[in-house]
């Protein structure tokens, strides 16, 4: 199937789900998560009219990026674990980081983006299932206050909200407990006003459950094989 009718067929169910709790769809951000993709078909998703993508490694995306430099209105998130020995390179090619997952990553990233003149706005990716595979600061760790304290004195980065990858389970109802778990935490963060510290985004739902995140407060839900189909683990 064509990548625009797969587009307006996510939009419709993001729409179906809003409805559900009154929600408005235009709140809901739709982010192709373009890792593995081809620059061509990554372009289609554009003239269909995807402006957020996300990508899950900076070395495969400075590859593309040359190639994908005419889509002037796109925004490049990195949505995948990021070594802090990447963070320069990362401040270069992101608008968004999404996976900050330590103390010590922010404050790369924070002088990575001092020295290149810019703003970076991030999320706090959170654990919260026990998979030792997922990264993620576990809920309401010590490691979590560390760095959400911290951000005080980051000046060049923004932390706009959170996002979290949740354990899998063939039924989409299995991840509403952690997708509650997620909306739960940011509105104990916002409720401490702390500076640098913007709780509007949270980043979570995939292919298989946006609906249910949506349901459960999503602001951004990350959808690849929806919109690209079957993609080879890379």
């Amino acid at each position: 199937m064509p990548i625009a009718e797969n587009i307006a067929q996510v939009r419709a169910r993001i729409a179906a789900a809003a409805a559900r709790v009154r929600r408005k769809p235009e709140d809901i951000t739709l982010m192709a998560v373009s890792k593995t993709v081809e620059p061509e078909r990554i372009h289609e998703a554009y003239e269909a009219g995807l402006r957020v993508f996300g990508e899950n490694r900076v070395q495969e995306f400075e590859k593309k990026a040359a190639v994908l430099a005419d889509l002037k209105e796109a925004e490049w998130h990195l949505i995948g674990h990021l070594q802090s020995n990447k963070a320069k390179k990362a401040t270069e090619l992101f608008s968004a980081v999404d996976s900050i997952d330590s103390l010590h990553l922010a404050e790369k990233l924070n002088q990575a983006a001092g020295q290149a003149g810019k703003t970076l706005h991030v999320l706090i990716e959170l654990k919260v299932g026990e998979e030792a595979s997922k990264a993620g600061i576990p809920a309401g760790s010590p490691e979590l206050d560390s760095l959400l304290n911290g951000m005080a004195r980051l000046d060049r980065l923004q932390v706009r909200g959170l996002m979290t990858v949740p354990p899998f389970t063939d039924d989409p109802e299995g991840a509403r407990m952690y997708f509650r778990l997620l909306r739960d935490v940011r509105d104990r963060i916002a409720a401490r006003s702390l500076p640098r510290i913007k709780m509007d985004v949270l980043s979570m739902g995939m292919s298989h459950d946006f609906e249910v995140a949506i349901e459960e407060g999503s602001t951004c839900v990350r959808v690849g094989t929806a919109i690209f189909g079957a993609r080879p683990n890379p």
